[in-house]
């Protein structure tokens, strides 16, 4: 049932531009349609449509649905502190730290994003974040070969995905251990036409890097 301030429009304010435009991508990466976000999220899909197009006035409660549905945060939707790291707020009164099923990992990195890629560097580990893809399993995503990682990333490597909700207090990561290596001529052209990796670095970066896991583990913070 929809909440009264969604329906007249009253509520707290929202800057509905950065929003807009982060409701369409991630909804765009879950390969969702708006009605599907919308049921979801328990709202009419004309008032999605609202919230894509246009500033709009939410509630709350509606912005913490909406970020439910589309399986991210409400800071992240509202792109807060972009110039800080997450993780100033306290620690809820009472939190719980789970450990996670390797199937609940792979749910939660399967729309892919950005993550971070742990490989050895000259005798040094070496961590940078890369916009990736889950592919059969496999993490994927793009390099250029005359990068750090394209040049000395592949054997072992970890790669970590974390989410925060600084608004919550709550969160998750999954850490995946495995064996990284370069994509072949063929292969790499099937990557592409299967997929949508946009490295936000840009570049000629058609180098294809496979991470194969070995190991899945994962943790929850959750506030009670």
């Amino acid at each position: 049932m929809m909440i009264e301030n969604e329906r007249t429009g009253r509520g707290p304010d929202v800057t509905g531009g950065d929003l807009a435009r982060r409701v369409r991508r991630r909804r765009g990466a879950l390969g969702l349609s708006r009605e599907e976000v919308a049921t979801r999220a328990r709202m009419e899909p004309t008032y999605l449509d609202r919230v894509e197009s246009a500033p709009v006035a939410m509630t709350a409660g509606a912005l913490i649905r909406l970020a439910d549905a589309l399986d991210t945060s409400v800071s992240d939707l509202l792109g807060s502190q972009p110039s800080r790291p997450p993780g100033h707020g306290r620690a809820a009164l009472h939190p719980l730290l789970d450990d996670m099923r390797e199937q609940e990992c792979l749910q939660l990195v399967e729309a892919g994003g950005v993550g971070r890629v742990a490989f050895e560097l000259a005798g040094r580990l070496s961590v940078v974040p890369v916009n990736f893809a889950i592919h059969d399993g496999s993490v994927v995503f793009r390099t250029a070969p005359t990068t750090a990682i394209g040049r000395y990333g592949t054997g072992p490597v970890a790669f970590e995905i974390d989410r925060i909700d600084e608004g919550m207090h709550e969160g998750w990561s999954v850490l995946i251990s495995g064996t990284a290596r370069q994509a072949g001529p063929e292969e790499s052209e099937k990557l592409r036409e299967a997929l949508t990796v946009e490295p936000w670095a840009g570049g000629e970066r058609e180098v294809y890097i496979v991470i194969t896991p070995e190991q899945i583990r994962g943790h929850r913070i959750r506030a009670w």
